[in-house]
């Protein structure tokens, strides 16, 4: 395959219609335009694959070609449990290989399958004849982790890592984003803040609790397990009633949801309750996206989407180092205030 031809500023000026001095600005980090024109040359230039020459030493210094001759593809492998994730993720990795020719595809894996058929399985999908997979988050049963580990290709775990795994990962920070919430609403005057979440679905969800934990005892509140709606669901009717009793029972000022799908029944129960939000109650929701059915919430920003472009870099480095020791990046992200939360007021 020919190798593909360098993109200039002067490519992206008559793409955008501008000046290439405007382009050449808006790369420098000029001032002189306003922060949308910036933006969209900034990402015009990386959907063309434009490079400046900083760009191009340190994509040689880890070995990768800016322009390669040959176009890779990539499986993002996923089960029925990744899928809320699935576009943004999507989106991130298919950013940042379009600027290098390569390519990405989605792989739904069966979820009724033995382990001992798993391997059989990936082998008749055509897996191993990719050049590199990404493991999505919430992988049910969790016995493809293990198979998917197992695999003889370069492997990206979009998620938390298990101890002892050698692999590498990129995660966006649930952690740093759980101590972000707790922070804003201590700032805000709560102190009865409630945590809700399955912390048992997947690692990431536990590391939001012990997040929770480790912020409210530093800000000198001790947290009692059984005053927060962290149990198993085993059926949406015994959840429901749990979160209702829990909230009629601790009379919070404040609650963090950390878990997406769960943010909306939390909205609905508190409505149902008659409590106005966020004059009674304040709530965060740890949302993958806003939804058009709730009112703009007070959340940390999940960088879902930045995490698949850095994922994509993090495979291309581990491609042209593969002995290199594995690592583990986490992406964070900022905290959105919306209109869930409030000042607590004076009793």
């Amino acid at each position: 395959m020919p190798t593909r031809k360098a993109v200039t500023m002067k490519t992206i000026a008559i793409e955008l219609g501008l000046t290439v001095q405007t382009v050449n600005k808006a790369l420098k980090g000029k001032h002189g335009m306003s922060e949308a024109t910036r933006q969209l040359i900034v990402q015009t230039a990386e959907k063309l694959g434009y490079y400046t020459m900083d760009q191009i030493r340190s994509l040689r210094l880890d070995h990768i070609a800016p322009y390669p001759n040959e176009r890779l593809r990539f499986l993002l492998v996923q089960t029925a449990e990744s899928v809320s994730y699935n576009r943004l993720l999507l989106q991130g990795l298919q950013d940042r290989f379009f600027s290098f020719g390569h390519r990405i595809e989605l792989l739904m894996l069966p979820q009724r399958l033995k382990q001992d058929k798993m391997a059989v399985w990936l082998e008749e999908a055509g897996v191993l004849f990719a050049d590199g997979i990404f493991i999505a988050p919430s992988i049910l049963p969790q016995d493809w982790e293990t198979v998917l580990f197992d695999l003889p290709m370069p492997r990206i775990l979009l998620s938390f890592p298990p101890s002892g795994v050698k692999i590498d990962s990129v995660i966006w920070d649930v952690y740093e984003a759980t101590c972000q919430a707790v922070a804003y609403l201590r700032s805000q005057g709560h102190e009865r803040i409630m945590y809700v979440g399955d912390i048992q679905m997947q690692r990431g969800s536990i590391l939001r609790w012990q997040a929770f934990g480790y912020a409210m005892q530093a800000s000198g509140i001790t947290i009692v397990p059984s005053e927060h709606c962290i149990g198993h669901r085993d059926t949406n009717l015994e959840w429901y009633n749990e979160l209702l009793h829990q909230i009629q029972q601790q009379q919070p000022t404040a609650i963090i949801c950390g878990i997406d799908h769960e943010v909306p029944v939390v909205y609905e129960t508190c409505k149902a309750l008659q409590l106005r939000i966020p004059d009674d109650i304040s709530l965060v929701g740890f949302l993958n996206e806003q939804p058009e059915i709730l009112p703009e919430f007070t959340r940390p920003l999940l960088p879902i989407s930045q995490t698949g472009y850095r994922a994509a870099d993090r495979m291309l480095w581990r491609i042209a180092n593969p002995t290199l020791p594995f690592e583990h990046i986490r992406i964070q992200g900022e905290f959105h205030i919306g209109l869930t939360t409030a000042l607590l007021s004076s009793p």
